[in-house]
């Protein structure tokens, strides 16, 4: 089977517990998860899971009409590396000292578009966004400069594609089977009905 990496975004109701029914899809098909993000969407009380798998399309396919099973999911979406704008951000935390002392260190910095969050007497902190292959690139430079800490976060992507999930939920509601009136043959004849 040919895997690849596939980035699903998952668009849901904010409910307790949904990010473990999620988990246990995923645990009882024993796929790994490369990366899991959580955020607001850009409709208000939607949120959306952004995970990244390495499997074969069969494989996705098959949990993308799992996960659109569970009541709270509405929306799963799966794409490859090149139909998304993707990054990733990352925290470096190296000695202030160093960074006065070697020219080197701050060029480099500047070559992977780090920027300051934080300066004190005993370390900095910089902040990069890229593709994983520059923070490594950077993680593996500042090594050799007494690296204090690193952390990077879950991948962040929006699909390539014009129209987003907006106006498919915008449909769904409008459609939404709940919302309809139901009519009652019953109704008009009530004090028959209930007449002893």
């Amino acid at each position: 089977m040919n895997q690849q990496e596939y980035t699903l975004t998952i668009y849901t109701e904010n409910q307790v517990g949904l990010i473990n029914k999620i988990a246990i899809m995923f645990s009882r098909r024993k796929i790994n998860l490369e990366s899991l993000n959580t955020s607001p969407s850009e409709i208000p009380n939607i949120f959306r899971f952004t995970l990244v798998v390495k499997e074969s399309e069969t494989v996705v396919k098959n949990l993308v009409r799992q996960l659109e099973k569970i009541v709270d999911v509405f929306k799963v979406f799966y794409n490859t590396n090149d139909e998304i704008v993707w990054q990733l951000m990352a925290l470096y935390k190296v000695p202030t000292e160093t960074i006065m002392k070697d020219v080197k260190v701050e060029r480099l910095l500047r070559q992977y578009g780090a920027s300051a969050v934080v300066i004190r007497k005993d370390y900095t902190v910089f902040e990069t966004t890229g593709q994983e292959e520059e923070i490594n690139n950077l993680l593996n430079e500042l090594h050799k400069y007494g690296l204090i800490e690193f952390v990077r976060s879950s991948r962040i992507a929006i699909i390539k594609s014009s129209e987003g999930i907006h106006n498919q939920v915008l449909q769904m509601e409008k459609n939404d089977p709940t919302k309809l009136p139901i009519n009652n043959e019953y109704l008009n004849h009530k004090s028959m009905i209930f007449e002893m």
